[in-house]
């Protein structure tokens, strides 16, 4: 899907092929993203990586198995502990293959926290790692 000099260029704004292409095959196959997310996703990691991270990757990858259980739960809302770490690893470039920040489990959690792709990620960056922060505004989106 993409030449080496694509791929190349998506390295210096620390995106990667799959990454991306893991947003055009969730934009074809569900109703619920669009190129305005994905973009918006993607124009924070830049921002991320070229301001935090000077543009250089962390050469990590982070395990699925370092990942909270999607029924890991914080203050009893489920799906909310991986959300913040897998958050935290896209911010990093970090993210396996098999990992998607954005996938067909994140939007709906999202969608009912009455949050989106794009402002929970830089609610996650600009909280640091506070988890409780991102805890209490998640809470206070979601009216609870």
């Amino acid at each position: 899907m993409f030449s080496r000099e694509d791929t190349a260029f998506l390295a210096t704004i620390g995106c990667t092929a799959q990454e991306l292409f893991d947003f055009v095959d969730d934009s074809l196959r569900y109703d619920d993203l669009d190129y305005e997310t994905t973009l918006a996703v993607a124009a924070i990691r830049r921002d991320y990586f070229l301001n935090v991270m000077k543009g250089k990757s962390t050469g990590r990858i982070v395990s699925m198995d370092s990942l909270p259980a999607k029924t890991a739960e914080v203050d009893g809302i489920a799906w909310l502990p991986r959300l913040i770490v897998k958050a935290r690893v896209k911010l990093r470039g970090e993210m396996p293959d098999d990992l998607m920040y954005g996938c067909a489990g994140d939007r709906p959690f999202l969608l009912k926290m009455n949050m989106d792709l794009p402002g929970f990620l830089k609610l996650v960056w600009e909280s640091g790692e506070d988890d409780r922060r991102i805890i209490n505004a998640v809470k206070k989106a979601a009216g609870l």
